[in-house]
């Protein structure tokens, strides 16, 4: 034990509560520090608290807190955030408003910085009412404090009642609840009633001209925008990164390339380009534009590298599919800095994209081991991935152990749904999710149109496109009509899909005709193929797909002289097909196999794998399916061709690699062709392996011979 209570004991007992790793020891030191006397050493109380504060025992540390006869800035602060990081933001506001109001201390930088984090953090902006409904005293600058968070919540009606609230204690000329306003009104799309606003004041400060540049910008109004900052610029005022941030434009990127570097060159002029503010902005848009090349730069150039700018490169890497990129700067970061949800929901979705399983998993580790598993985002993301890497068993568990749904967490579980073929599991939940009163969004209709397209379910998918229209008032995009279109060719309705596009009222675009193009694949229909095919030419004529699948509904009509004609077309153009390649992964390492590939160490074994079940599928009275393979050489020569596809070269290679009955899993870059899917379901039942493909439309479950998608892809 340590005699007396002088400053060696606070030190020891500070940093002991900085190594607590229980609540249990924390109770324990807190003992002992009563024992010594130290219970009201504000340095130790203050520690005590924010450890109480992660380790999400809140309503101790407000007790402690409350013990505490006259509290210092320092205590404040740690209490206030602590509320806001443990989802208690109404009593953060309150705290931060007895501080302003009842004590005689001046909130800093950081007091504020927590108050908005913790508004920013309302579920419901009417918290907020509740508060006023009940008393508690507020000025102006509280009224500052919860305007951000409305304005996040994007809560017009909320933010409107605020305005009359000012108007009836006197605080609607007031600089700080004007400049609030407007960021309200700006980011909830009423732009001339920011603009009307911020003509009230009087006077403004570089705060609200800042309010007001992000409002035009926001709101894809560079013009004024530009105008309001160079208006600034006259008036001799120096601008500071809040400003170029407010003029960088992040939310529409689309068209401003050159306006861009036309800022960065000003930041760097000024000095400016140095704040992380600025450059993460700048990379996020660079991103946007596809310019992943100057993105990076900056970013590597960055003297200061946030969390917030190794997101937006991880970010914009993901964005972009360059998500090999997005994982290798990922596992770099970490080795720095801890991630936060916007990481992970980055780099989970990076893990979809791939979709590989065993690195998906390791993220989870990640997460729970920082404590990050209570976000809904990271809990959606984590659905998503599962998902998205076949486990779709595993995304249900997650989605029922999520007890406070929103929209995003139930598209992201209907769309896995649909993705994997289970057309009924993801009408039960849509129908499931209208019941809890959740409204669905256009992303939701798209998911489980998708669905009812996979699952052959014309009548029902039918029904929701109009039930889209007529009961949620939805307005369908060209993305929905597709589906629609889909819908209906995939169930061998191809003159009724026509009919459909003719009737849109809108102009089909690509999207519209590519899904009755490949409808028309799959169902043989030649004189609608050529149709759909010529829209698509003249739509996208850079596209070789459309090429190869018009060129493939040519072969199997045995028309070969087409298919030739279009073939040479695809080559006097200099088109380049996109090649197939197939992914499998096996413990840790992941293997890519091509067409005929013959790099595999292993090669020799896996052809001879291949050789022995080319002789089993014989036996069963297997017929390689050649109909799309080049026309001008031998039968013989085309059934090699076909055998050799990346897919089965994987399977192969699965199969020697791993123990009899393991589970095969496999991700092909392009759809899975007709031989390779009926192969595929004979190995199955030859090697009574489980066989999951994923292939650029959906999921495939391959067993005892069959498949889950019932033949309909």
């Amino acid at each position: 034990m340590i005699a007396g209570a002088g400053p060696g004991s606070r030190n020891f007992f500070v940093g002991l509560l900085k190594t607590a790793t229980s609540l249990s020891h924390l109770t324990q030191i807190h003992a002992q520090v009563v024992i010594h006397g130290l219970q009201y050493d504000l340095a130790i109380v203050t520690k005590l608290t924010h450890r109480l504060s992660d380790f999400k025992a809140i309503r101790k540390a407000r007790s402690l807190f409350l013990t505490i006869p006259n509290p210092d800035l320092f205590l404040f602060n740690v209490l206030v955030k602590g509320f806001s990081n443990n989802e208690s933001p109404l009593s953060s506001i309150s705290l931060y408003t007895h501080l302003r109001n009842k004590t005689i201390l001046t909130p800093d930088e950081f007091t504020y910085a927590f108050a908005i984090s913790a508004a920013s953090g309302f579920k419901d902006a009417k918290l907020f009412v509740d508060m006023v409904s009940s008393g508690t005293p507020f000025d102006s600058r509280t009224l500052a404090v919860v305007l951000p968070a409305v304005a996040e919540l994007h809560e017009l009606q909320v933010g409107m009642g605020i305005q009359c609230l000012a108007m009836k204690v006197g605080l609607d000329s007031d600089v700080y609840v004007l400049t609030g306003l407007v960021s309200l009104y700006s980011k909830c799309g009423e732009i001339d009633r920011a603009r009307l606003l911020f003509g009230k004041i009087s006077h403004p400060d570089l705060i609200c001209y800042n309010a007001m540049i992000a409002a035009y910008t926001s709101n894809n109004d560079t013009e004024s925008s530009l105008k309001l900052f160079k208006e600034l610029l006259a008036f001799g005022e120096k601008v500071n990164p809040s400003t170029v941030v407010g003029l960088i434009p992040v939310s529409s990127a689309f068209g401003h390339l050159q306006l861009t570097n036309s800022i960065q060159d000003f930041c760097l002029k000024f000095g400016i380009l140095s704040d992380p503010s600025v450059s993460t902005a700048l990379t996020t848009v660079y991103c946007r534009l596809n310019e992943i090349e100057s993105a990076r730069k900056l970013f590597e150039e960055s003297p200061e590298k946030s969390l917030a700018s190794w997101n937006a490169m991880i970010s914009g890497y993901t964005q972009n599919g360059l998500t090999e990129m997005a994982i290798s700067l990922f596992k770099e970061m970490i080795s720095v800095l801890s991630p936060n949800p916007i990481t992970i929901t980055s780099i989970l979705s990076a893990c979809a994209q791939l979709g590989i399983l065993s690195l998906g998993k390791w993220v989870h580790g990640l997460i729970k081991s920082k404590n990050l598993e209570s976000n809904i985002f990271v809990k959606t993301a984590l659905v998503d991935m599962y998902a998205k890497c076949g486990s779709i068993v595993e995304a249900r568990e997650l989605f029922d152990l999520i007890k406070q749904k929103n929209v995003v967490t139930w598209n992201a579980m209907i769309s896995g749904y649909g993705l994997h073929g289970h057309g009924h599991e993801a009408l039960e939940l849509f129908n499931e999710m209208l019941h809890c009163g959740v409204a669905p969004t256009g992303v939701t209709f798209l998911s489980i149109l998708y669905a009812c397209s996979h699952a052959g379910l014309v009548k029902e998918g039918d029904n929701i496109f109009k039930s889209m229209v007529r009961d949620h008032g939805f307005e369908p995009l060209a993305e929905h009509y597709a589906c629609m279109v889909d819908i209906l060719g995939r169930a061998g309705q191809v003159d009724q899909a026509l009919e459909f596009i003719r009737k849109m009222p809108v102009d089909p675009g690509v999207v519209v005709w590519g899904s009755l193009l490949g409808a028309c694949m799959t169902h043989k229909n030649h004189s609608i193929a050529r149709l759909a095919s010529e829209k698509l030419f003249e739509l996208d004529p850079g596209n070789t797909g459309y090429y190869v699948l018009l060129s493939n509904i040519y072969s199997a009509d045995r028309n070969f002289p087409k298919a030739a004609m279009v073939r040479q077309v695809v080559k006097n153009r200099k088109l380049e097909k996109v090649p197939g390649c197939t992914l499998i992964e096996i413990g840790e390492d992941t293997h890519v196999f091509t067409a005929s590939d013959r790099s595999h160490p292993r090669t020799m074994e896996i052809y001879a794998m291949l050789d022995k079940l080319a002789g089993k599928m014989r036996e069963a009275g297997f017929h390689t399916e050649t109909t799309t393979a080049l026309h001008d050489v031998e039968e013989e020569e085309k059934e090699l061709m076909v055998k050799v596809h990346s897919e089965k070269l994987a399977i192969a290679f699965g199969l020697i690699a791993t123990e009899p009955g393991t589970e095969i899993r496999i991700i092909k870059n392009l759809r899975v062709c007709l031989d390779c899917h009926n192969a595929t379901k004979l190995i199955s039942k030859i090697t009574g392996r489980v066989i999951v493909v994923r292939d650029a439309n959906r999921f495939h479950h391959f067993k005892d011979g069959l498949c889950s998608c019932g033949d309909y892809w």
